[in-house]
């Protein structure tokens, strides 16, 4: 909560004290303000005139991002009430913001509270405007009106870089047409279910040679009844797929045999047969097949019918009958009515096939008008003046610089971005902070990384906190990190998950090996990924480049279901990548203190093409213990350039010379 003036207070509904009372309120605060300027939190109980358990006096912190913990002595409390902030200070100027406070000196951890909305609205419309980048295709327009739409954003969306962003959106009914979908594009139905939307054409990603470098464009929610029989989706990295139902075969390779990366497809149904063709990895979960053929180093399936069956390393398919947690993806449709909502999917457990497979979606619906529609016009100030008011934020396609933390503290919070939506932090803030709450929905954002180093782009929980989640837990979605390749990005961390349950299900946090801002000096980051809560799955995990462990794993009884790295390319020498005494750093490392763990379907690929002579000890560390268990873990050396000693720990052979795989089946 920012820019916080005199008079301004804030409630909080059911909080819990327990049984043993709590005599320590502690906030972590910063301010701005001019010399002088004094104020104070005022902690009352069930009215703003109720009785003051705690006052905690603010004083300028030397910037409005320069933070501080703050504790002030609260007579003991108990049981449960609703909790008042009241800022004074005798003065009209802003004069904090407040990033989190808890309640402590009992024997009964205090949950995170949730906000309550006091006042305002978050936009009041069922039927918004989206703004100008995006598209919204009717049945009744003319195909080739549509088609010329969609021709000429896509002739418009070639620049791997680039600053157009566009999201493409059609309404129930039947379409001819072919949706070419290019970088910073999301094509998607507006049905409640697939298919409500039906293509008779394709919606196809392709690329003359290779596309390892195609990223960043979406497809969801469609039926299409492919032209020729055949769909293709030749994409590489941050390209999800999902709830598509093809009517037909789908090739997920270039059409002229170009090389293909790696790539992700949920909650779909492909009638004919997958084809993965040079796709070096690929992760498929909760989906129906009609057959799949292909299989290069890492084909890793999870509660998908139709998958081939476990043959790691010969040939190289991990196949789990069912994904243990699960939750789709929140989407937005159109009712009978013209209405716009969001779905929100329920979450599954041991789940198989589509989540539509037998009907509709099971979840819940929610109205536009309690979404606060974030547009080109919007700042940090604004988006968080939303949040406040307990509104879900919708961002329309665009790049929008965040120039203080947004903080996401209601429970059920959706954040569903469209168009490959950007975010980047100013001034090294870090870009988005979610506390300690229940069901958070984050999907669809691209989070860059500035020009001034953050600590963290998205954090979610807050440090130290053990509050389950289990049955409504956080989930990051479709969420894509970049650090550098657009301008010289910085972050020491790009996601950091302190929330217990936690469901990461399609991440892709990638250090630029090309394009501007590029260097071992340059777009400097140390981690993608930071697990600090326990029972956090991972499904489809994708990081490549850092510079120290790429993930950390500090919870217990975590999960990841595949996992694709590759080791930074640009080390200039061995001297500059060292762990203490060990050459360079794991990709993954999952702490000593670790009793609980298991993994399936990991490749992790060195190309150290600045010095070929440098060396990673290993992929993979972990403690030895029974508890802690790996499937399926694989190595290579692309080109030669530079080699991998081990797969996992002091365990697999060093990265043969011929760009083919070190394989561990299991481990220990």
């Amino acid at each position: 909560m920012g820019y916080i003036a005199n008079g301004d207070w804030i409630a909080f509904n059911n909080v819990s004290f327990g049984t043993s009372a709590l005599n320590t309120f502690t906030a972590r605060v910063a301010s701005g303000a001019a010399a002088g300027v004094t104020g104070n939190i005022v902690v009352h109980l069930d009215s703003l005139t109720g009785t003051t358990v705690a006052t905690l006096s603010i004083s300028p912190t030397g910037g409005w991002q320069t933070w501080q913990t703050l504790n002030a002595a609260m007579s003991g409390v108990t049981g449960t009430h609703t909790v008042y902030l009241a800022f004074t200070s005798g003065q009209a100027a802003d004069f904090m913001n407040i990033n989190w406070f808890t309640f402590s000196g009992g024997s009964v951890p205090t949950p995170t509270p949730t906000a309550t909305p006091t006042s305002g609205t978050c936009g009041g419309s069922n039927t918004p405007n989206f703004g100008p980048n995006v598209s919204i295709f009717d049945p009744s327009m003319s195909a080739s009106s549509i088609q010329s739409t969609l021709n000429s954003v896509f002739s418009g969306s070639s620049s791997e870089m680039g600053t157009e962003r566009h999201a493409l959106l059609f309404k129930p009914g039947t379409y001819s047409v072919t949706a070419n979908v290019g970088y910073y594009m999301s094509v998607a139905g507006l049905g409640q279910n697939p298919d409500q939307v039906v293509i008779n054409g394709g919606v196809n990603a392709d690329a003359s040679g290779s596309v390892l470098t195609q990223f960043w464009r979406s497809t969801e929610n469609l039926q299409v009844n492919p032209t020729g029989g055949l769909d293709r989706w030749a994409t590489s990295q941050a390209a999800p797929f999902r709830r598509m139902d093809i009517r037909g075969n789908l090739d997920l390779w270039p059409s002229d045999n170009g090389y293909s990366s790696g790539g992700y497809i949920a909650d779909s149904k492909v009638s004919g047969t997958v084809t993965s063709g040079t796709q070096q990895q690929y992760y498929s979960r909760d989906s129906t097949f009609g057959s799949w053929s292909g299989s290069n180093w890492n084909m890793v399936f999870s509660g998908v019918t139709g998958a081939p069956g476990q043959s790691f390393p010969n040939p190289t398919y991990t196949t789990l009958g069912t994904t243990p947690v699960s939750r789709d993806v929140p989407y937005l449709y159109i009712d009978s009515s013209g209405n716009y909502n969001v779905f929100a999917p329920s979450l599954r457990t041991n789940a198989s096939g589509p989540s539509w497979a037998s009907g509709s979606t099971p979840g819940t619906s929610l109205p536009m008008s309690g979404f606060y529609v974030v547009g080109s016009a919007d700042t940090a100030t604004t988006i968080n003046s939303a949040l406040t008011r307990g509104c879900n934020l919708f961002f329309t396609p665009g790049i929008y610089h965040i120039n203080q933390t947004l903080n996401v503290n209601r429970a059920g919070t959706i954040i569903l971005g469209v168009g490959l939506a950007t975010l980047i932090p100013d001034n090294g803030v870090n870009t988005m902070q979610v506390a300690n709450v229940d069901g958070v929905r984050i999907k669809g954002l691209i989070f860059d990384g500035g020009l001034t180093n953050s600590a963290a782009l998205l954090t979610v929980g807050t440090a130290g906190n053990t509050t389950g989640h289990a049955s409504n837990p956080d989930s990051i979605q479709d969420v894509f990190f970049r650090i550098g390749g657009d301008m010289a990005g910085k972050a020491t961390a790009s996601l950091v998950v302190n929330s217990y349950d936690t469901i990461i299900d399609h991440i892709w946090a990638w250090r630029a090996d090309h394009g501007s801002g590029v260097g071992w000096t340059s777009n400097t980051a140390a981690n993608a990924l930071i697990v600090n809560g326990n029972n956090v799955i991972a499904t489809g995990l994708f990081a490549e480049h850092y510079q120290q462990y790429e993930v950390t794993w500090n919870g217990q009884n975590g999960k990841i279901i595949f996992f694709q790295n590759e080791m930074p390319y640009d080390v200039p020498n061995q001297a500059s990548w060292m762990n203490g005494t060990t050459n360079g750093y794991a990709a993954i490392k999952v702490s000593n203190s670790v009793t609980t763990f298991e993994a399936w379907g990991l490749g992790s690929y060195c190309y150290f093409n600045v010095n070929n002579t440098v060396k990673s000890a290993r992929a993979f560390e972990a403690p030895q213990v029974s508890g802690v268990k790996w499937h399926d873990l694989l190595t290579i050396s692309l080109g030669n350039a530079g080699s991998i000693t081990n797969v996992i720990n002091t365990t697999g052979a060093t990265t043969p010379t011929n760009t083919s795989p070190s394989t561990v089946v299991s481990y220990p």
